[in-house]
């Protein structure tokens, strides 16, 4: 099991503005700000981190779980407002599994960042 990730970038700034934005709609906040900074859903929560000195190199793909595809578009959406630049709007993608529906933005430093959710739409 994963407990937490950390990306390096180039802006911390300006990258706690985009994911403060971008991951609000999953209910995250920046808790700890310092050297690293820390987001996540609460204290005991801490799954996402960003450090000065990058991008990070080769830049990863990240992937936030989301609760429903509402919170995809929503996610996306506040991505794109925040500063990201579009990767591939919300979509199906069945390939990898029927329900398996994701939108994808790079943030400041290029890193590929994916919002997802593996449930069956509401009512289906």
């Amino acid at each position: 099991m994963i407990d937490h990730l950390e990306l390096l970038v180039a802006d911390t700034a300006e990258s706690i503005r985009f994911f403060s934005a971008a991951l609000a709609p999953l209910g995250y906040a920046l808790h700890v700000q310092g050297p690293s900074n820390g987001f996540g859903t609460g204290m005991d929560a801490l799954d996402f981190w960003l450090k000065p000195g990058g991008p990070s190199a080769p830049r990863p793909h990240v992937a936030f779980q989301c609760a429903d595809r509402a919170a995809v578009d929503a996610a996306h959406a506040a991505a794109l407002a925040g500063g990201g630049s579009d990767n591939r709007a919300p979509a199906v993608l069945a390939h990898i599994h029927p329900n398996y529906y994701a939108g994808f933005v790079h943030d400041p430093d290029g890193h590929l960042i994916e919002f997802v959710c593996h449930r069956a739409p509401a009512g289906a």
